[in-house]
């Protein structure tokens, strides 16, 4: 098996009186495209911010290449996040003020680069993702793909190591969604680098090399078990995390085909 470029031993995390993370443990080789599947409130946001340093675990550690993520303060955490990893969103989380290529070199020029020289190479990722003659248009100019492609390309013009893409095709129609994750997976594992996607979208963990599966906090490489109906009502009412947790949804229903 290839060396781990990101790992994580025994994570847990408590919102409330329920475990976002239950001793998770996880090993990611470089390169390599994995991702997490599992209900609203399964946990999978939570491991996905804690493994990109953006929430600490109550206990257990992350690591990257060498460096003890955990024992990072907010600072080095944050110098970490912003030189070593890249992120995409379902909302992608761009300015609308700015263009498409302001949007993308501003990770570059908050590095330290130069404006010329960041837009420079923030307009060969765009090439490279299909938006060449679309540098200059603001977000509200853009389709929701090619929107999602800036984001992309966003997340990797700094060179990041690994890229987390939390739910990056959620808000897309089919078609958009395929196109949008073959850009995400060329752009990432594709160049030798890697990739978490977190989603409730069996067709995109499809796309990915390894999926694992979140329950109740738990990570594991088999799909959970179809809860049992509950005798005698039809299905009950599952609810959310409490306050506080980045898996928090809606509430949803459980029945004979599972959590919807």
């Amino acid at each position: 098996m290839r060396t781990a470029t990101l790992s994580a031993r025994s994570l847990t995390k408590r919102y409330g009186a329920g475990k976002a993370l239950d001793n998770v443990s996880v090993d990611i080789a470089a390169g390599e495209s994995v991702a997490v599947m599992g209900a609203s409130g399964s946990g999978k946001t939570t491991l996905l911010h804690t493994l990109a340093g953006i929430t600490s675990p109550d206990s257990g550690q992350v690591s990257y290449n060498g460096i003890d993520v955990t024992a990072l303060n907010e600072t080095g955490r944050s110098k970490l996040r912003r030189e070593q990893f890249g992120f995409v969103f379902q909302a992608g989380l761009l300015i609308p003020e700015l263009t498409a290529l302001e949007n993308v070199a501003l990770a570059l020029m908050l590095n330290g680069l130069s404006r010329r020289d960041a837009e420079a190479e923030s307009a060969l990722w765009l090439a490279r993702l299909g938006l060449a003659g679309m540098e200059n248009r603001r977000m509200g100019e853009l389709s929701g793909g090619q929107a999602q492609r800036v984001a992309i390309a966003r997340a990797q013009v700094t060179g990041a190591g690994v890229v987390f893409a939390d739910e990056p095709t959620g808000a897309l129609d089919s078609h958009t969604s395929a196109d949008v994750m073959t850009a995400l997976l060329q752009a990432t594992s594709g160049r030798g680098r890697t990739l978490v996607v977190v989603t409730h979208d069996p067709t995109v963990a499809a796309r990915c090399a390894r999926t694992l599966f979140m329950h109740d906090g738990v990570l594991s490489p088999a799909p959970p078990a179809r809860p049992a109906e509950v005798a005698g009502t039809g299905g009950g009412n599952l609810t959310a995390p409490a306050a506080g947790n980045p898996d928090a949804g809606t509430t949803f229903m459980a029945g004979p085909r599972g959590a919807q």
